[in-house]
């Protein structure tokens, strides 16, 4: 695989190509990949896939029109064809006078920073292999456990880069591993699922084998069984594997093409109060090894830590260049990209800060409530906020987490869900996007 300096100098290659060619300005992103990934099932080898992949994306400007190509072909003569393809395409474009590369005094000068995201990724298939079948072999053995869908072990390493041809370039590599296993307690029509995962960007991270299987064997057994809930008004306790879909859902109201096309439900409350008082919703690109880790964003733009929200108020929208021109604002350095299309935005390492109290308090005074762990379908509507998910947990009867239930629906409006919302003390950083458990007063559940 090429180094992070060789994947610079081939974006910066065809950036050079295209200006030669007649193009006014223009970027170029380089993206390879090596990925191992083997899968096993009762303790039997089922699969193991190696892929390898290099692809460049270039994207020209010819005065305010654009057209973004891409290629896997990497010869010279391949380069050239997609650089006359481009300019050509964007000499047909539609004008759009918010289009452009990000702003000169805005890129990240000197060195990316260090953020140790790479450890080589030199792992054998039988390594991989061996922690599958243990993580395996750790669910199968916790009482209840019944069959198999299988345990995996993966590792992979990117080199990506980026150039413009207004004079940036950069490039870095980052590696990853996971480990994942899928199992079934219970028998016939009473049969019920659950898993355990974990990734990490450095394999030293990657917790043990053991532990996941525990995890996703205890989850599955704690599922038999499932009883069924009264529909009506209730607490709702959101486990952090969920609850982080509601973060999800507040990024996606405040990315900038929501916000330019005036279809979020959070439109016009930059700087109110939108979630309840002492939560703090942060994006760290530069956090140590972090899953999504970032030198620098899908422009060039320089990055550093962001507090979305602060004290419950929303301090920023998300935006990449063309939607901040739209709106009259600087970009945040949100925007990302693949190697075909314009940017669009991401956050990186997103978390919300962690409370105050242990979620033995947290739920403690609750009488009768829900402890969602699952969620199903995606009836949220992005414009008027309006919420509405399948689910499944366990009741909470008296302070205290009981038996499980399933088929329930949970439904509320995520303006006053943000504004009642209440963190525990129980934050960790195991996913892109990280909570604590989150109880929500109120919500409106409907039982099977």
């Amino acid at each position: 695989m090429l180094t992070p300096e060789q994947a610079r100098d081939r974006a910066a290659d065809i950036v050079a190509r295209a200006r030669a060619a007649g193009a006014d300005a223009a970027d170029a992103i380089f993206a390879a990949d090596a990925a191992l990934e083997v899968s096993v099932r009762l303790g039997a080898l089922e699969d193991v896939g190696r892929s390898e992949s290099e692809e460049l994306g270039l994207r020209v400007f010819v005065g305010r029109r654009s057209a973004s190509v891409s290629t896997s072909d990497l010869s010279g003569d391949a380069m050239d064809r997609t650089v006359e393809r481009a300019v050509a395409m964007a000499r047909e474009a539609p004008e759009d006078r918010w289009a452009g590369l990000a702003p000169e005094e805005r890129l990240l000068h000197g060195a990316p920073p260090m953020l140790d995201l790479d450890d080589g990724g030199e792992v054998a298939p039988e390594s991989l292999r061996a922690a599958a079948l243990e993580a395996e072999e750790a669910a199968r053995a916790v009482a209840g456990v019944t069959n198999s869908e299988g345990a995996g072990a993966s590792a992979s390493r990117v080199v990506s880069a980026l150039a413009t041809s207004h004079g940036f370039a950069a490039g870095y590599a980052a590696t990853g591993y996971g480990l994942s296993v899928s199992v079934v307690a219970g028998e016939g029509a009473g049969m019920q699922r659950d898993y355990a995962h974990h990734g990490a960007r450095l394999r030293r991270l990657l917790e043990s084998p053991e532990a996941i299987g525990a995890r996703a064997g205890e989850r599955t057994v704690a599922r038999l069984h499932p009883g069924k809930l009264v529909s009506g008004a209730m607490p709702v306790v959101y486990d952090p594997r969920v609850g982080s879909s509601l973060v999800g859902h507040l990024v996606s109201a405040i990315a900038g093409a929501a916000i330019t096309r005036r279809t979020s439900f959070l439109l016009d409350r930059l700087g109110e109060q939108v979630m309840a008082a002492g939560i703090r919703i942060e994006d760290d690109p530069h956090r140590p090894h972090g899953l999504r880790s970032r030198p620098f964003d899908g422009e060039g733009l320089a990055v550093s830590p962001t507090a979305i929200v602060e004290d419950g108020v929303l301090e920023t929208w998300l935006l990449d260049s063309a939607s901040a021109r739209q709106l009259g604002l600087e970009p945040t350095g949100h925007a990302a990209r693949g190697t075909s299309g314009a940017p669009g935005v991401s956050t990186s390492n997103l978390y919300m800060a962690a409370g105050r109290v242990p979620v033995d308090t947290l739920i403690a005074d609750i009488v009768d409530g829900v402890y969602v762990t699952e969620l199903i379908g995606s009836g949220v509507n992005p414009v008027t906020g309006d919420y509405s998910r399948g689910a499944a947990g366990f009741r909470i009867v008296n302070g205290r987490i009981a038996e499980p239930v399933a088929e329930f629906t949970v439904a509320g409006n995520l303006k006053d869900m943000f504004l009642g919302m209440t963190p525990a003390n129980d934050l960790e950083f195991r996913y892109g996007v990280n909570v604590p458990t989150l109880r929500i007063d109120g919500m409106t559940v409907a039982g099977g």
